[in-house]
């Protein structure tokens, strides 16, 4: 995919605002308001943009109880796969991630106490076969956490650009 500095500032910008106007897009960026929305439509096509959503503090719907799930899988014929997609239906699980190392899978989940991550989640896992041992660490406290991918305006992966073509 080819993006230069003009796609990456757009989309730092509506990283952070989604109905951030076209027009103060424009101005920022210095192009023409047309030219945006052309970009942030070729993006869209481009699947670099997925879609919009809103962020809701999880706080806010008593979703504190945030735990890390360290997940190793019995090996057998795409056993990460049909894994994955199992633990990704569990109750309470925004991020599953495929890991190399010890452990097979690093399972992320939102709870709003120690008896419902018990309940709708532990239990659920331990009685998966597919499962030969798991560790569960609890999140005393959030330093960082965002849904937005780091951009910096200063890399364009267009080699034209680069090359000051």
């Amino acid at each position: 995919m080819e993006l230069d500095d003009v796609d990456l500032k757009i989309l730092k910008i509506i990283q952070n605002d989604a109905k951030y106007p076209l027009e103060k897009i424009a101005e920022e960026v210095k192009v023409p308001k047309s030219t945006v929305a052309y970009r942030i439509k070729k993006m869209e096509k481009m699947g670099v943009i997925k879609g919009y959503f809103t962020y809701v503090d999880p706080a806010s719907l008593n979703l504190d109880y945030l735990v890390i799930t360290l997940v190793r899988a019995r090996y057998g014929k795409d056993y990460h796969d049909s894994l994955g997609k199992k633990l990704s239906q569990l109750p309470g699980v925004w991020g599953v991630y495929f890991v190399l190392g010890d452990m097979d899978f690093v399972v992320l989940a939102r709870f709003k106490n120690r008896e419902d991550f018990m309940k709708n989640f532990l239990e659920k896992l331990i009685n998966m076969p597919e499962i030969e041992r798991t560790s569960t660490h609890v999140v005393a406290k959030v330093y960082k956490e965002t849904p937005y991918v780091i951009i910096d305006e200063g890399k364009a992966n267009n080699e034209e650009i680069k090359n000051g073509k």
